[in-house]
Formats: structure tokens, C-alpha cells, sequence
């Protein structure tokens, strides 16, 4: 048995493998009347797209989806939403030598150790190609947050850092991030950036990323103190993302270095409006919004699928040695920044709908 729905009022569910002929969603719990187009979807499928520069995957797809169900004379219905995007691209070949071996670092050997079967084209349903689903889905939960919160609800991602190279975050400016390949929100680190991950793919190896997220014009309130904490739910969904291996809540893992005095985040009123001084708690208190914007963070490792020959062993328990030509991204943080958006975006429109249910 395997799990493939996400959320509790707004939920999708996805299906698909990365070499079959399509894969797609079905989207629950969307509320009716919300304008929403196949081109509003799309801007968010292109931010995903691969093959769009050098320094990802050179798989050429379109990414295009068509929605099946759920939306009549443009609006939504209130029943589900079926999505699907065809696969165009396919290179199965790439895998017919390696297809009786385990490649270390993903899921192969797991997956087979629990089913028994997997498919070796790509991984299969383990690939990442199944996060264009997500995609989707978290574009969806966009337009309904906009329509629901306002003007003033935005969520940006951006790679703060690509293997052994940070950016300057005081410089984080939104207009940049979509101004370069690395959706890197410091300018000046680009041409660096650059430089550093040609090197990184022409040695035939791959690195990791962290990628941080901003959700701002979220209201206070949503969430739970025990089981149904919103940071649980949002940290939840990023390790769900494949290659995530960490993922931090504002301040995270680097408030076990701060003072009791360094880490509160100071409260006051000012013109009858509440203000914090900082935001360490990253826009979570208690498991429940505090009404500051929403910092989240997480690291990606390293693409698994490199040239380097490594050691593994074949389906057959015995000692062999694999080297993983093909199509692979050198970085696959960089297209991950869409998709943390998309599952943020959905445990927030998750959220709002449970407080509207909870609370007058």
C-alpha cells in the first residue's frame, strides 16, 4: 500500500511515474466560485519546467496541463479538480544498464526491499518529476489564498545557498530571483554561483542547496497547540519534497546558539497595530500564526544520479560498481524552489479552512 494525498480540507492526490505517459492530480475541498484558467496554473508550471538553462536537466518538457474536471465557465465547481500533464520527453534507454542496479543515495534499494517491484525508468514514481503534480496543486492554493486573504498575501522562494556558496540575505531583493537561473535573490552572487556550479557539473558530480520561504498577509490564528500545529504541517510538507533532507522554521536549528533575550521576539502596540521586533519564531507561535510572515527553510543534497563511479551492489545482493549517465540536474535545489512554494501555499489554504470551520 502506498500513501499519495496530501491535506485535510484541500488535499490532491497524485499519480503518475516519470517515463509513463502522463502524470497529474486530483484536488479536493477547493472552494467553488474561485475564477481559475489553465494559463493561471501554467505560470507556476514554467517556474518547475526543466531544460530551461544550463544548469538543469535538459529533459525537454512542456510541462502544459489541461484541467479535466472541477472548473465550468471558469470558475470552480466545488468538485474535485482533475489535472493532467503529459509526458513528452521520455528516455527510458538511458536506464537499460543500470536497470538490475542500485543507485546509491536514492530510493531504489527501499523501494524494492518494500515492494517487491520498481520501476528503473527514472525511478519511477519515486522520481521527481511527480513534484510537477504538486506544482499544480500549490497553484491552485495560490489563486484561492489571493481570493480569499487579498492583495496582501504573497509567498516567494529563493536559493540562499547552492553547495559550498551563500548569498548575502541583506541584499535579498524579490524582482532578482526571477532574473536568473538559480532563482538566487542576492544579485552579486550570481556570476559566482555560476562559475562555482559549471565547475560542479563538469567534474561529473553534483550539490546540495537550501532554499528559504516567505509567506506573507498571513492571518493570525491558523493552526493548533498540539497535533495540528501549523509549522508541524508546513515542515511536514517540505521533507515530503524529494532530496530534503532538513527543514528549519524561522530561526530553526540556529536558535540553540542564541540567548533567551536574543531569540524572544519583543512585543508592542504602535497606532493600534500589534508589531514584533524580530521574527525568530518565523511567523509561528505555539503551533499557531502569529500574523508576522512565515520563514521557512530547507536544505536539498546532492543530486544522487552522478558520473562518478560509485559502489553499490545489484538486484541480486551481489558487489558491483555504477556510474548514472543521462539527463540529471547538478543541482536539483534550483527547480525545488517552486515546489516548496506550492506545499507551503497548500498547508496554508489547508489551515484557513480548518480555523473558517473551527472559529467564528
Amino acid at each position: 500500500m502506498s500513501f499519495n494525498t496530501f491535506g485535510k480540507i484541500f488535499r490532491f492526490t497524485t499519480w503518475g511515474e516519470s517515463h509513463g505517459p502522463a502524470i497529474g492530480c486530483v484536488i479536493d475541498g477547493c472552494p467553488p466560485n474561485i475564477p481559475i484558467s489553465e494559463k493561471d496554473i501554467q505560470k507556476d508550471m514554467d517556474k518547475r519546467r526543466p531544460g530551461q538553462s544550463k544548469f538543469t536537466t535538459q529533459r525537454k518538457e512542456s510541462d502544459k496541463v489541461n484541467i479535466l474536471s472541477g472548473v465550468f465557465e471558469g470558475k470552480t465547481t466545488g468538485t474535485p479538480i482533475s489535472i493532467i500533464i503529459h509526458n513528452e520527453d521520455k528516455k527510458s534507454r538511458d536506464y537499460e544498464s543500470i536497470k538490475n542496479k542500485f543507485r546509491p543515495g536514492h530510493a531504489d534499494y527501499t523501494y524494492f526491499k518494500k515492494y517487491g517491484i520498481r520501476d528503473f525508468r527514472g525511478g519511477g514514481r519515486q522520481s521527481a518529476r511527480e513534484t510537477a503534480c504538486r506544482v499544480a496543486a500549490g497553484a491552485v492554493a495560490k489563486i484561492v489564498l489571493k481570493k480569499t486573504i487579498g492583495k496582501k498575501f504573497n509567498i516567494v522562494g529563493a536559493v540562499t545557498q547552492l553547495g559550498l556558496m551563500s548569498c548575502d540575505k541583506m541584499n535579498w531583493n524579490d524582482s532578482e530571483i526571477r532574473k536568473n537561473p538559480f532563482f538566487c535573490p542576492d544579485k552579486q552572487s550570481v556570476k559566482l554561483w555560476e562559475k562555482y556550479l559549471l565547475a560542479v557539473r563538469k567534474s561529473g558530480s553534483s550539490c546540495g542547496a537550501v532554499i528559504e520561504l516567505r509567506a506573507s498577509g498571513i492571518p493570525v490564528g491558523l493552526g493548533a497547540p498540539i497535533y495540528s500545529k501549523l509549522d508541524t504541517d508546513i515542515a511536514a510538507a517540505l521533507m515530503s519534497i524529494n532530496a530534503v533532507k532538513g527543514v528549519n522554521i524561522g530561526s530553526g536549528m540556529n536558535a540553540a546558539f542564541l540567548s533567551g533575550e536574543e531569540n524572544s521576539d519583543e512585543i508592542r502596540k504602535n497606532a493600534g497595530k500589534v508589531k514584533f521586533k524580530t521574527n525568530h519564531a518565523g511567523g509561528i507561535l505555539g503551533g499557531i500564526s502569529s500574523g508576522q510572515d512565515i520563514i521557512a527553510s530547507f536544505a536539498v543534497k546532492p543530486t544522487s544520479s552522478i558520473l562518478t563511479s560509485r559502489e553499490t551492489i545489484d538486484k541480486k545482493g551481489k558487489n558491483t560498481k555504477i556510474s548514472v549517465k543521462g539527463r540529471h540536474d547538478p543541482c536539483v535545489g534550483i527547480r525545488a524552489v517552486p515546489i516548496g512554494e506550492a506545499m507551503i501555499s497548500c498547508v496554508i489554504l489547508d489551515h484557513l479552512l480548518m480555523h473558517r470551520a473551527q472559529c467564528s
